[in-house]
């Protein structure tokens, strides 16, 4: 696994190299292309417990790039996903529904990753796989509009996006879920994720970079250790009831120092440190912390561990 995980990432080194106007949606691509990955064993484990398969209708917030939806979608799953990044979602398009004309913005849809609650949410799917072809309908005029369906929409949602290295990292989730929830029948699962503890996980020496530096200057934003309550908490407030909880191996492998700084930096754990003093101080010091994790082939390994909540609707 490890292997072939490196060499997908030199390949996509050199291509993105090669072709420097990519640079306006160059994060997202880097998110797609190298780091939305690291997470696929997370993903693999909870559609497992979940028996994610043929009749799922699965909800994404969040959704990114569309990886995890793909990966249900493999299953037999019909999913729906919603992010705030309009250019991981035009990724998200080519992956799931490549013949699907350009996908209308959500006007005050807050069910997207960071559910701010801000204008220009988008939503890609549902979408289903048929013989290695998709079919998708596109919904509009915001996500409460499939309500109208006569039994609930969603019958598993996904938070995937990882939380408890932020100070403020959960704060969109309860803007999210308050809108996806009454779109949920009784019991249905929902589920939240986050980083597990930091002695675990080798990648937390690097996000501290993040905290140095805001901290430096006295600015917000930044790492800080995740909680052990953290998927709890977000629960809570959702009223939501805990059912189970798993912790996932989630290595971050790659190609070397240049894949692991790009794919590290498209997370945005970094960008208030960039906003607190710039964008070479912060790869500087990025590629510094990385050094005690680079093997002697030049790449870079660094094993973690993810925890994953499951909780049900009242």
């Amino acid at each position: 696994m490890t292997r072939t995980l490196v060499q997908q990432h030199q390949q996509q080194v050199h291509a993105a190299s090669a072709n420097p106007s990519k640079e306006g949606c160059g994060r997202a691509r880097d998110w797609a292309e190298i780091q939305e990955r690291m997470l696929v064993p997370l993903y693999e484990a909870v559609y497992e417990r979940l028996e994610v398969g043929p009749g799922t209708r699965l909800l994404g917030l969040g959704c990114g790039s569309g990886l995890a939806l793909l990966i249900a979608t493999a299953r037999g799953a019909e999913v729906t996903g919603v992010d705030a990044d309009q250019e991981r979602v035009a990724l998200a398009r080519e992956r799931l529904v490549p013949d699907e004309r350009p996908v209308a913005a959500y006007a005050n849809s807050s069910a997207a990753s960071g559910g701010t609650g801000a204008p220009g949410r988008s939503v890609t799917g549902p979408s289903r796989k048929y013989g290695g072809r998709s079919r998708a309908r596109v919904l509009t005029g915001g996500a409460t509009a499939v309500m109208e369906a006569e039994r609930p929409v969603y019958d598993v949602i996904t938070a995937f996006q990882p939380i408890g290295v932020a100070g403020d990292d959960s704060d969109g989730l309860g803007p999210a879920l308050a809108e996806a929830l009454p779109m949920a029948g009784r019991g249905t699962p929902v589920v939240l994720a986050g980083w597990g503890p930091p002695e675990r996980c080798a990648t937390s020496g690097v996000l501290r970079v993040a905290g140095r530096l805001t901290e430096r200057l006295r600015k917000g934003g930044g790492y800080r250790p995740p909680l052990r309550d953290d998927l709890e908490n977000v629960a809570a407030r959702a009223g939501l009831k805990p059912d189970g909880s798993g912790r996932v191996s989630c290595p971050f492998g790659y190609a070397g120092m240049e894949s692991a700084l790009r794919g590290l930096l498209s997370t945005g754990v970094f960008d208030a440190a960039v906003r607190a003093t710039d964008q070479s101080q912060v790869e500087k010091e990025i590629t510094e912390a990385l050094h005690p994790h680079v093997r002697r082939d030049g790449t870079v390994w660094m094993p973690n561990v993810f925890r994953y909540l499951i909780a049900r609707t009242p």
